[in-house]
């Protein structure tokens, strides 16, 4: 049997949500999914918010947020439970909104 060579073969690159999230609005629809779709996913929501701190700039969100830019990463991260306080100053200072509708 003849031995085929690969002259090209495909690299594959990691996927990362954050550089795709550009426009604030990009940002609010992500975050919304995750907050529909996996509403009782708390680390999963923490890290949707990790992703846009990234797109945003981390060091820049700790700062409008009052965290330290390592305390952000930890809380935002898969393994991360942040306080609802945490939560609620990231969102403003992602700025999006969290609301609450009827199910």
């Amino acid at each position: 049997m003849p031995k085929i060579e690969m002259k090209n073969p495909t690299k594959a690159t990691p996927y990362d949500v954050a550089e795709h999230l550009r426009t604030p609005e990009e940002m609010a629809a992500y975050l919304d999914a995750w907050l529909e779709e996996a509403p009782d996913d708390a680390s999963g929501i923490a890290k949707a918010l990790g992703n846009i701190a990234r797109a945003k700039g981390m060091t820049q969100v700790a700062k409008d947020a009052g965290l330290s830019r390592e305390s952000l990463y930890r809380a935002l991260s898969a393994d991360g439970n942040p306080s609802f306080s945490t939560v609620l100053k990231v969102a403003r200072a992602l700025g999006v909104k969290l609301h609450a509708a009827a199910v």
